[in-house]
C-alpha cells in the first residue's frame, strides 16, 4: 500500500470515498460534490448508509457518518465499507477528508479501511484479494490539511491489530506455544525488539513451576515468551512498563474438563495475543518508552501427565499453590509472568491481560472489560485512553475482605475459591498476590470482550481488544 496527499482531482481516475455528515431527509439542498448531487430523499448522511454513483470513469462511495460520530463507531463505519463494498474499489482510492475532521479520525477512518480487509477463511481454496492489499494499491487524502501522519498511523494500528486477528483466530492445531514463540521472534526482527524464549528445560531450571504445571498434559512444548523494547533515540528519564499476557492456545479445561464451550477456546490466548500485537505496535510507531512484556504460552490438555486437582505446586515466587480446578489454569501462568517480569526486570507500571473467568462476562457482559487495581492514577489513565477508542475497562474491588477466597489448608494460596460467585475478583486476588504489592498494577480480564460475534462474520472471531489500548496507555502515560 502506497499512501499520499493530494490538492486537486482533475486528473484522478478510480474509486472516491466521500465521508457526510447527516443533514435533513426533506433538505432541498442536495449532498454534492465534484458536480455530482444526490437528493436528499435517497441519501442524506444517515449513520451506517451510503451511496454509490458512477460519473466520468470514477465511482463515488458517500458514506454516512450521522450528526456526530465517536471513534469506534467511525471506525466500525469504514471497516464496513472496505469489506462489504469492495467490488466498487480499484487500485487507486481517493479519500476524501473534511476540514472538520480531527487527526483521531483521520487515523479511525484509514484504520478501519485497513481492517475491512480481513477475511476469516484462512483455509478457503477459492479465497480473492482485496484489492487494499495488491502491491499497486493507492489511498490518496484529498485534503486541504496535512493528515499523512495520522493516516499511516491509523495504517499501523489495523496492522497490528490484523495480526492479533490471525493470532487468535487461527486453529489450535496451528497456533500452539511453539508458533507463538516463533512469531515473536519474526516480528521483534522484523519491528525492532528483542525476544527470549524459554522452552521447556529453561523454564524448569529457571523454576516456572506454575506455568510448567499447566502444559504438562500437552505434547506441545510450552514457551515462556520474554520481549524487549527499548526506543531507537535517545530519552532522558525513560518510563519501563511492563506486560503480561496469557497465552494458553488451548483451553480444555485438563482433568477439570470443560463441559461447554470448549469450541471456542483457541480463543483463551487473546490476551497474549493483545500483547504480541501491541509490543508490534509500539515498536513499529517507536514510542519513547521501555517495555518489557511475557507471553507464557502452554496447551491445558488432557492427559497421563496432566496436574491433577488438589496437587501442590510451586510457582516461581517460591509460594505454594493448591489445585482446586485445573481450569483455573491462566491465572497460575500469570502468576509466574508476574513474578518473573517483577523480580527480573522491575518496571514502574505493570498492566496484564487475559481472558480469565466467566464471572466476568457474567458481570460486565460482552460490552467492557473487567479492571483491577489499586492504583488511582492507572485506573483513570486506563479508563480514559479505553473510552477514547472504544475499547472499554469498568473497575471491580480489590478489598482485602476477598483474600478468603484464596487462602489454602495446605499450601500458601489456593488457585480457585470454589464458589460459584465473585469469580473474577477471587482471581484477580490470586494474581495480586504474586505481584509483591507493586505500587502501580493493574489486572484487566477481557474474557468477555476479546473473541464475539459482529456483522463481519458468521462465527464467533477474534477482536484483538487490547492491542490499541494498551499502545494508547504507555503512549499516554
Amino acid at each position: 500500500m502506497k499512501i499520499n496527499t493530494i490538492k486537486n482531482l482533475d486528473n484522478f481516475s478510480g474509486t472516491i470515498i466521500i465521508p457526510v455528515f447527516e443533514t435533513y431527509a426533506k433538505s432541498i439542498v442536495p449532498i454534492a460534490f465534484n458536480s455530482l448531487e444526490i437528493p436528499s430523499a435517497v441519501f442524506f448522511g444517515k449513520k451506517d448508509t451510503h451511496y454509490v454513483a458512477e460519473k466520468n470513469n470514477n465511482t463515488y462511495v458517500f458514506v454516512g457518518l450521522g450528526k456526530t460520530i465517536d471513534y469506534k463507531s467511525l471506525k466500525t463505519v469504514f471497516r464496513r465499507i472496505s469489506a462489504k463494498q469492495k467490488e466498487h474499489f480499484s487500485s487507486d482510492i481517493a479519500l476524501v477528508l473534511l476540514d472538520q475532521f480531527t487527526e483521531d479520525q483521520v487515523e479511525a477512518i484509514v484504520s478501519g479501511l485497513l481492517l475491512g480487509t480481513y477475511d476469516l477463511g484462512h483455509f478457503k481454496t477459492d479465497k480473492t484479494t482485496h484489492p487494499f492489499l495488491e502491491t499497486d494499491f493507492n489511498l490518496n487524502l484529498f485534503s486541504e490539511k496535512d493528515f499523512l501522519a495520522a493516516a499511516k498511523k491509523g495504517i499501523k494500528i489495523a496492522k497490528a491489530q490484523l495480526a492479533t486477528y490471525h493470532l487468535v483466530d487461527l486453529p489450535p492445531n496451528t497456533v500452539n506455544p511453539k508458533y507463538l514463540a516463533n512469531w515473536a521472534k519474526e516480528t521483534g526482527e522484523k519491528y525492532g525488539f528483542d525476544v527470549e524464549v524459554l522452552g521447556y528445560d529453561a523454564s524448569k531450571i529457571a523454576g516456572l513451576g506454575a506455568f510448567l504445571a499447566v502444559g504438562k498434559g500437552s505434547e506441545n512444548e510450552p514457551q515462556f515468551i520474554i520481549m524487549n523494547y527499548t526506543p531507537k533515540q535517545k530519552v532522558k528519564s525513560l518510563k519501563h512498563i511492563g506486560l503480561v499476557g496469557k497465552g494458553i492456545t488451548f483451553d480444555t479445561g485438563g482433568l477439570n474438563i470443560k463441559t461447554a464451550g470448549m469450541l471456542h477456546m483457541k480463543c483463551d490466548m487473546a490476551g497474549g495475543g493483545a500483547v504480541l500485537g501491541a509490543m508490534q505496535l509500539i515498536a513499529d510507531l517507536q514510542l519513547p518508552v521501555k517495555v518489557t512484556a511475557i507471553v507464557p504460552c502452554a496447551e491445558n490438555a488432557v492427559d497421563a501427565k496432566s496436574f491433577l486437582p488438589s496437587d501442590v505446586i510451586h510457582s516461581y515466587s517460591g509460594h505454594s499453590i493448591e489445585i482446586i480446578d485445573t481450569d483455573a489454569e491462566g491465572r497460575l501462568v500469570l502468576a509466574d509472568g508476574l513474578s518473573y517480569l517483577i523480580k527480573n526486570f522491575k518496571p514502574e507500571y505493570i498492566v496484564d491481560i487475559a481472558t480469565l473467568t466467566g464471572s466476568s462476562v457474567a458481570t460486565l457482559g460482552f460490552e467492557c472489560g473487567a479492571l483491577f487495581t489499586n492504583n488511582e492514577k492507572m485506573a483513570k489513565k486506563l479508563q480514559e485512553n479505553g473510552d477514547a477508542i472504544g475499547e472499554r475497562l469498568w473497575p471491580l474491588p480489590l478489598w482485602d475482605v476477598y483474600k478468603s477466597d484464596i487462602e489454602s489448608d495446605i499450601a500458601d494460596v489456593k488457585n480457585f475459591s470454589g464458589k460459584a460467585v465473585a469469580g473474577a475478583i477471587s482471581a484477580a486476588k490470586f494474581l495480586e498476590y504474586f505481584t509483591q504489592e507493586h505500587k502501580a498494577w493493574a489486572h484487566l480480564d477481557v474474557a468477555g470482550v476479546a473473541f464475539g460475534d459482529d456483522e463481519f462474520a458468521k462465527s464467533k472471531h477474534a477482536t484483538a481488544f487490547g492491542v490499541h489500548l494498551l499502545t494508547k496507555f504507555i503512549e499516554n502515560l
